[in-house]
This record gives structure tokens, sequence and C-alpha cells, in this order.
């Protein structure tokens, strides 16, 4: 793998990333994917559970977000977890320990370096490190920083701590996410408002160094992930501020268009999602299923009749998917103009015929993890400027000495002194700490 020779829409802009789990890595990923030199800032003091996994896993204990490749953490497990190997692509690490003076003073003048300063830590974090807006903006009055936490920098839950499952619900999302004869505890978790936020917060960046380039100024983003996520349910917050009704659960069904549902075809478990938007797609469905006798049914004529009648147009629908295959109903019902889609099982998405044609994944070879497939950076059909995974997740702390040397400027003394106090490695000090006891054992 190795970087095009044409120019890369966001090369020459220089991000610090010190993002955890999925929301933050996922933004600063699409800000790589396009040619930003992204750096992040990890610390040998402090492992990051949430994105690297454990730092040292016991003998049939849970491993990190994703998993390992066959099931094995091996020695270096930090460098092989699947959540961070996926969105590590493209990126560079450096480590400095941010609770000490000196990695203080080496963030600020890395940041006195760099365009953007993406982070996602709970409110107060970056504040108690020193490295807050109020001490980045003065060492670099061009940054644009933006902190991305669960509920923003104001506010009463300021302070609390919040995942994907915590901002879909207080946002009201988890209670319109289900059937309408179960109740919450079968709701499945999506986590959606992590790619959500990652991708709003790529684009609020590129807006703020936007406004730079007219200005010459920096600016702060204080963006809450649950705010952002809030206006993916604005058909619901509509309907309750104009007609005073709250959206309930729906299952599969869609609040105006029907019939719509997953029905049951032949085959291990195999299903097909069918919509039905207007009158034309509704006879269009009576004929593929040979029930012309449906389509001029006054008790279907209409998508309002259709959904008082929802379930006994869904058993019909069943009943003639039953014992066919969902591949050939898929095309079936696509050919007469009728939106359907076979619904694929994980293990069905990296063989789909039309996938493989766009070439969705990509084989990447990873120092610890090994070979594997990943997916393609989203926005990688450009015509002028395709993207590619050009370089791998990198291992912690692998580029270490060109982000002190190159990009910070540090003498050959400095960085010594650096590794010297513990601020510079390629593994989590508790580790090292264990191999000692353990060879001394």
């Amino acid at each position: 793998m190795s970087y095009p020779n044409y120019r890369l829409p966001l090369q020459g802009l220089r991000v610090i990333d010190m993002t955890v789990v999925w929301a933050g890595p996922f933004s600063t990923v699409l800000l790589s994917d396009m040619g930003a030199e992204v750096i992040r800032v990890e610390s040998l003091e402090h492992p990051d559970y949430n994105t690297r996994g454990p730092a040292i896993v016991p003998p049939g204990g849970a491993g990190g977000p994703g998993g390992y490749p066959d099931d094995v953490p091996g020695d270096q497990p930090w460098n092989r977890c699947a959540g961070f190997t996926s969105t590590g692509r493209n990126k560079k690490s450096v480590t400095m320990d941010l609770t000490r003076p000196a990695g203080q003073a080496a963030f600020i003048r890395l940041a006195q370096a760099c365009d953007v300063f993406i982070e996602n830590n709970s409110a107060g974090v970056v504040d108690r490190l020193g490295i807050s807006w109020d001490v980045l903006s003065k060492a670099n009055p061009r940054l644009v920083m933006i902190s991305m936490s669960g509920f923003g920098q104001t506010g009463p839950y300021r302070d609390y701590r919040a995942f994907g499952a915590n901002m879909e619900a207080i946002v009201g999302h988890t209670l319109l996410r289900g059937y309408p004869d179960r109740d919450p505890t079968d709701t499945t978790p999506v986590f959606f408002a992590d790619a959500a936020g990652g991708s709003v917060g790529a684009f609020a960046i590129l807006a703020a160094l936007r406004h730079r380039n007219k200005t010459g100024k920096g600016q702060f983003i204080d963006m809450a992930q649950a705010e952002n996520v809030g206006h993916f349910l604005s058909p619901a917050v509509m309907d309750y501020a104009m007609n005073g009704r709250v959206q309930g659960t729906l299952g599969n069904r869609h609040p105006a268009w029907a019939p719509q549902g997953v029905y049951r075809c032949t085959g291990d478990d195999d299903w097909l999602a069918i919509t039905v938007r207007d009158d034309a797609e509704w006879t269009a469905l009576c004929g593929a299923m040979h029930r012309p006798d449906l389509a001029s049914d006054p008790e279907y004529a209409g998508n309002l009749e259709r959904q008082r009648h929802h379930d006994a147009i869904d058993e019909i629908i069943g009943a003639w998917t039953a014992d066919k295959s969902r591949g050939t109903l898929f095309r079936q019902l696509q050919d007469a103009g009728v939106p359907a889609a076979p619904v694929h099982r994980i293990g069905d998405v990296p063989n789909d015929e039309h996938l493989l044609a766009r070439g969705m994944w990509q084989q990447v070879t990873l120092p610890e993890a090994g070979t594997h497939t990943y997916l393609r950076p989203t926005a990688r059909h450009m015509s002028r400027t395709p993207l590619e995974i050009w370089e791998s997740a990198p291992n912690m702390g692998a580029d270490n000495e060109y982000v002190y040397k190159q990009v910070m400027g540090f003498s050959d003394a400095e960085y010594q002194a650096m590794v010297d106090a513990g601020h510079v490695g390629t593994e989590y000090t508790v580790v090292r700490k264990a191999r000692e006891e353990a060879s001394r054992a």
C-alpha cells in the first residue's frame, strides 16, 4: 500500500486525534481517508480500553471492541483489536503522557504545528489535562478544535458520560425502535449515533476550516452527539409538534406507506424486505403475485386503506414468499418496479455480487494483526481523487520519532529526554512492568 501520485482532497491538512470508542475515530478516519495527516495522541500510562481494547487480556478473558484475529490477543493486543484496526487506517500514532507537565508542553507544541484538534472525551477531560481551548487557541490562533462529548460542554447533563445507547435513548430514538407488541428490553442496540456524530463532526471541521481560510481565525466547536442524533427523528418530532401524536414502535412498517415489511422466504432463515409507496407499486406487486384482484379491491385502494388492512396484506404476501427464493423475488420485484431487497446476514454481505463489483472491500496487511479484508473509504468513488486505504492502522507509538522530530521540531536530545521520561514507547507501562515482574519470578 502506498499513497497515490495525485493530490488527495485534504492533503496538507494536519489533525490531532485524541478520540475514543467509535464516533471520534470514525470522524478522523473520514479525514485521513481524504488525505489529511491524522496523528493519534496516545498514552502509555492509561490504556484506552474502548478504542484499542485491554492492555492485558487474561486467558479466556473478553476481547476488545470487535475482538481479535482468530480470537488470539497476541503479545500486543492493542495492535490487533479489530475496532481499532478498522478505524485507525491512514493514521499515525505518537505517545505522550498528558498528566505530566512535559507531556502537556509537548502537546501544545504539537498543536502549534497542526490545523485541527478533535476529541470526544467526556466534558472537562481536556481542561483537566491542561489542553483546553483557551490554552490551545493562544498557542495557535488558527487552530480549529472540536469537542464531541455526549451532551455538550454546557447544560445540566454536561458532566454525564454517554455511549451511543445513552444518547439515542435521551433524544427519544430507543422507544421508536422495536415491535409494537414488545417492550424496550427487546430493542436492538444499533449505536448509529456514533457514525452519525462522526460524519457531522468531520463536516463541521471542514466548515470551520473554510471560515479560517476566509478570516485567518480558528474556532471552537461544541458538538453534542445527542443533539446531533436528535435530527434523525424529524418526522416523529414534527408529528408530535403538529398533531400531538406520540409515535410508537412500528416494527418493520412505515408511518405512511403500505405495505412495508420483511417476509420469510424458502431457505435457512431467509427474508425479503418489500416496500410499496403508491398505487402503481401496489398494482405491480399484485401482478408479481398473480393476484390482480387485490389491485382492484377497494379495501386496498390507497396507502391509508392498505395501512388499515396491513395485517391481512402481510399474511397474503407472506404466503406468497414462503416457498420462493429471496434472490429470485428480489430481482423479480425490482424488475417490476417494486422496491425490494434480500435481508442479508452479516456473513452474506462480503459476498454480495453488487458490493463485490463496486469494490467495497480491500485487503490490508497489518504488522501485528495480519492480512484481513476491510471496508474501503465511504466516499471512495471520486472521479479525480479516488480513495483507498493507503496505510494500515498504526501500531501504538509507531510514528513517535517522526512526530516529535519532524512535526514538533524536537532535537535529538529533547526527544531522548522524552524517551527516558517514559513518554515515548510502543507498549503500555502496565504491560512492561508485568513482563519485568514475570522475568524476575
